[in-house]
């Protein structure tokens, strides 16, 4: 009789950890593949967003270029230097206004893996509560 206590409690005791070792596993997927999803949605706003920028810095590239040929041009006879002048300080503006907002934006922006994080902040606290 003293055989089959023995055997229950550490049948119990192996089965609680099993089924808790079971249990980690399976949290630990689940964080994982949300980890795995955040990631590819990531990758592919990162990858849509390049090409976005480079083919609106080279359209704009190439509408700056001749806008500027269009002013200089135009002026050339009478306010040369006046219209080159006038086209730089145009370009320095945009590159003052270009850097604020990328500033602006790197200070906004949440960090990449959010929801995983905070989901393993939730397990940490979890476990800490189970203790």
């Amino acid at each position: 009789m003293a055989d089959t206590q023995e055997t229950r409690r550490s049948g119990g005791l192996s089965d609680a950890v099993a089924r808790l070792g079971g249990s980690m596993v399976a949290l630990l997927r689940s964080r994982l593949e949300l980890a795995t999803l955040e990631f590819e949605e990531q990758r592919e706003s990162a990858t849509e967003l390049l090409v976005l920028v480079l083919s609106g810095v080279l359209l704009g590239l190439f509408a700056l270029l001749f806008a500027s040929v269009f002013v200089i041009a135009y002026f050339w006879d009478a306010y040369r230097l006046h219209a080159i002048a006038g086209v730089t300080l145009f370009y320095v503006v945009l590159a003052v206004l270009v850097v604020v907002r990328l500033k602006k934006l790197q200070r906004e922006r949440p960090p990449a893996f959010a929801a995983t994080l905070a989901e393993f902040s939730h397990d940490a606290a979890a476990l800490k509560r189970e203790q």
